[in-house]
């Protein structure tokens, strides 16, 4: 069960003290608080975990500071959508950047940075196309030990420098250790914070426990957690579980293809048709991962490659963001050259992914058009 509390409910006044004073006594009965900060109020949620059953909504609700008690499942505990009406968000802010269910952004980037010089051109390609977001990989796990493991934290302050100079307020970078996290924070504060960072969590560390935990109790960075491509969909919902439940709520959920042969010639089986799915069960925003699923810059007879048609799919089916490979010249690209898109290619592509929102939303509209059948 989960007790919403009244707005701007403050942990040092009378009401917050008697409403715990009550649960601190009900037997069988363990409870966590969760609050946010946002720009106009302070949100307060408290989890009850144990033997809730026998306890009545209506009495809940009519406890000191509540104004609404919901009865969720075991499963996805903080972060499912556990009725239609549940009220509790299904997005998220972070540095000037709006991530939800009802809108995209688009993470253009490098998969690896290899120099200065290729980052710069990057990112003043973004902001010349309006992007504010982009993707940049400093910390590179791989299959193979002798590959190219990522500059590290060396490249992070002109990453960051660059990042200020163009405008780019959110970067999705991956992290494979809890040390990084601490890398980037020094940086960041070395570059006076020229913008933010959405930690990511690959798929080969979905069922990094630990990692994960670790990850969950800061609350500086929003997260994005890629599907694992050897399990289920259950396991990685639980997995985005483990994060919220050490108290960062800010999870964006990722799909990035199934690893198996059934996916032939692309790079993994892509799995976009989850992107309802997800929203339905969760009320995490919904990204994919076109590049590493399709793993090539193949096109069909219609001079459309691959990755803009599964894009397309993906978008249509509700994705929230789009994290793809760029590099302005892929041939030397360090990792993943044969699947980057090449920076002429970038108007195009933002284009064509605005003609797949509309899409989507002109569906949504028919849909809702049609909402008594």
């Amino acid at each position: 069960m989960i007790l919403i509390l009244t707005p701007n409910t403050q942990p040092d006044s009378p009401i917050y003290h008697q409403l715990i004073g009550y649960l601190d006594k009900l037997p069988n009965i363990q409870y966590r608080v969760h609050q946010e900060q946002g720009v106009e109020q302070l949100l307060t949620e408290v989890y009850l975990i144990g033997s809730t059953a026998a306890l009545s909504l209506d009495y809940m609700t009519s406890l000191p500071g509540v104004e609404r008690a919901v009865r969720v499942s075991e499963e996805y505990r903080v972060l499912g959508r556990h009725h239609a009406s549940d009220p509790r968000p299904s997005h998220f802010d972070y540095n000037g950047v709006r991530f939800g269910q009802d809108n995209l952004n688009v993470f253009a980037g490098l998969c690896a940075v290899d120099n200065p010089a290729h980052v710069e051109q990057m990112l003043k390609a973004l902001r010349d196309n309006g992007q504010v977001c982009t993707r940049m990989g400093a910390y590179k796990p791989r299959t193979n030990p002798y590959a190219f493991q990522g500059h590290g934290k060396t490249c992070l302050p002109y990453v960051f420098e660059l990042a200020g100079k163009y405008g780019i307020k959110v970067i999705a970078m991956e992290i494979t250790h809890e040390s990084h996290m601490e890398e980037i924070l020094e940086a960041l504060h070395q570059t006076g914070d020229a913008t933010g960072v959405m930690l990511q969590i690959g798929t080969r560390n979905t069922q990094n426990f630990e990692l994960l935990k670790i990850v969950g109790r800061q609350q500086r960075f929003p997260v994005l957690l890629k599907r694992g491509f050897g399990i289920t969909l259950d396991e990685s919902l639980n997995a985005a579980e483990y994060l919220a439940s050490e108290g960062n709520r800010k999870v964006v959920f990722g799909l990035r293809g199934m690893k198996t042969n059934m996916g032939d010639p692309h790079r993994n089986m892509v799995d976009f048709a989850h992107v309802p799915v997800v929203k339905r069960l969760t009320r995490m925003p919904v990204c994919i991962d076109p590049s590493h699923s399709v793993g090539t810059r193949a096109a069909g007879p219609d001079g459309i490659t691959d990755i803009s048609q599964v894009v397309a799919q993906g978008v249509i089916a509700g994705a929230n963001m789009v994290l793809v490979d760029f590099h302005p010249d892929p041939a030397t690209a360090l990792v993943d050259g044969p699947q980057a898109l090449t920076l002429p290619e970038l108007p195009y592509f933002l284009e064509d992914v605005a003609i797949a929102r509309e899409a989507y939303e002109k569906r949504v509209a028919l849909r809702q058009k049609y909402a008594d059948i």
